[in-house]
């Protein structure tokens, strides 16, 4: 058994590729965000949601499915969805098994800007992502990140469970909702 009071540090090897590896990611982010806002009008964010939707038997989730297939807060999935209900590009709908929940359903001219922004989106990802890289690269890629989603799922599906929690029980608040509050 390992001594916890110990940090493990990071080999010189390895502190270089974490921080090319956070460097990275941070420019890959900001390079797909910028390109979408710039030539999609929209945020990654609402794209993902927009993604989703589209992907779903009969264009809907259920807000809740939604907000666990996105990796999202329930209350930040619905702020998401009202800018998205706002532009008119998906609409909720009241689910009749169950009083508390709601579906989000992709409109047809969600899916029209959808499918204006995909192609500027995949491009701008295979040119940042996937040109730089040979094939055995792909492969290695895909191989790294399955076994940190594999390493991280468990804790992060176990955070996300107690944040809903905390969020159904009141004791989690926005800041809008913390601004109503006072």
């Amino acid at each position: 058994m390992r001594d916890m009071s110990e940090p493990r540090w990071l080999s010189d090897e390895e502190q270089k590729v974490w921080r090319d590896f956070s460097a990275a990611t941070r420019m890959l982010q900001a390079h797909l965000e910028g390109q979408l806002q710039h030539e999609a009008g929209m945020p990654h964010t609402y794209y993902e949601v927009l993604v989703a939707l589209s992907e779903a038997p009969g264009r809907q989730l259920r807000m809740s499915e939604l907000a666990d297939a996105r990796k999202a807060s329930r209350s930040r999935l619905s702020h998401a969805v009202a800018r998205l209900e706002a532009n008119g590009w998906v609409r909720r709908e009241s689910c009749p098994t169950d009083k508390r929940g709601s579906w989000a359903v992709l409109t047809a001219e969600g899916f029209a800007a959808l499918e204006k922004a995909a192609p500027g989106h995949v491009e701008a990802v295979r040119e940042s992502l996937f040109d730089p890289l040979a094939p055995e690269q792909v492969q290695a890629l895909g191989e790294i990140s399955a076994a940190v989603l594999a390493r991280l799922s468990p804790k992060c599906a176990a955070a996300e469970a107690e944040l809903a929690l905390r969020e159904e029980s009141g004791e989690l608040l926005d800041a809008p909702e913390l601004a109503k509050a006072d």
